[in-house]
């Protein structure tokens, strides 16, 4: 088998443009790790703040950097000790490692087998790589962070994009009521993934929207977008409310709510869960977009943007 691999990097940070694409030593597993065929990677948001630098403070790189936290593949190779897959083992994973250095933008991918979890078979391989840290984000903040009830009526802002889409479906399965937010071109795509309601953020002020919908308020706030929605919104969360924030650490709330940011983690039993529901027709992931890896840099820059619909996935 070759020692070299076909992978996007950077080697220092800065402009997205100075992402490049290229061959790179294929890395080994060690003990514990799998080497993985990458057949699918999700693109997000995040990528492109990891190859700007934004986020060295927390997770540093060791350069050359490949970026990619998402991938679904084949097992391909296995370390010492790893016996939890056999090779030729589809599966999925988040990715994140403390350090930015292999990731899943390029052909292989090595991994500690704890990541993993076997993929959905019902739904394509570009599907179940578009999964992981949406799915995870949305998951760890209903779920674990969070505690949606079936009775809840939850307000998703940002609710078109990837972490919503994956928080709309996960939400139905839990029999919660969902107001949607996002822009009014994407009102089908969030009734058709389950939405109970939608509102569109530019045609006015979203608590009020959501006022007309809710007088007596809502349960829970899960807040996945930019912009002035949640200062909007926030009078229209009940005392005692649930607010969940992906994209704001420090947001004015007031000191009668449950506040948490979440900063999503690899965890593989969470990841079988959503197979399950996967498996089960509860959760599809419409992929807007495929390319192969000459086109990251272009990629990147266009989910920088955070108006994307659904999931953008590398295909190496």
């Amino acid at each position: 088998m070759s020692k070299k691999m076909k992978a996007s990097y950077f080697d220092e940070y800065g402009d997205l443009n100075q992402v490049k694409t290229g061959m790179l030593e294929k890395p080994e597993p060690g003990e514990g790790e799998v080497l993985v065929r990458v057949q699918a990677a999700g693109v997000n948001p995040v990528d492109a703040a990891v190859a700007r630098g934004m986020l060295d403070e927390m997770i540093p790189a060791q350069f050359p950097a490949v970026p990619g936290w998402d991938v679904a593949g084949e097992v391909k190779e296995r370390g010492h000790a790893a016996r939890r897959f056999d090779i030729g083992d589809e599966v999925y994973a988040y990715a994140r490692r403390p350090t930015v250095q292999h990731g899943t933008f390029a052909e292989y991918v090595v991994l500690p087998e704890c990541y993993l979890a076997h993929r959905p078979r019902e739904i394509t391989v570009e599907e179940a790589g578009g999964i992981p840290l949406v799915g995870l984000t949305a998951y760890q903040a209903l779920f674990q962070y969070g505690d949606l009830q079936e009775d809840h009526t939850l307000l998703i802002l940002g609710a078109s994009g990837g972490v919503g889409t994956l928080a709309i479906q996960l939400a139905k399965s839990a029999g919660a009521t969902v107001i949607g937010v996002a822009s009014d071109e994407n009102k089908d795509y969030m009734k058709d993934l389950g939405a109970d309601h939608t509102i569109d953020y530019k045609a006015g002020d979203v608590g009020e929207a959501v006022s007309s919908i809710v007088p007596e308020g809502v349960d829970f706030i899960f807040h996945c977008s930019r912009g002035n929605s949640l200062d909007q919104s926030i009078d229209t969360l009940k005392r005692g409310g649930q607010l969940i924030s992906i994209t704001n650490s420090q947001p004015d709330v007031p000191d009668d709510i449950s506040f948490q940011y979440v900063f999503v983690e690899p965890n593989a039993s969470q990841l079988k869960h959503i197979q399950e529901l996967a498996d089960e027709g509860e959760i599809t992931v419409p992929i807007s977009k495929t390319f192969d890896l000459d086109k990251v840099q272009a990629v990147l820059q266009e989910i920088e943007s955070l108006h994307t619909q659904g999931k953008t996935v590398i295909t190496p």
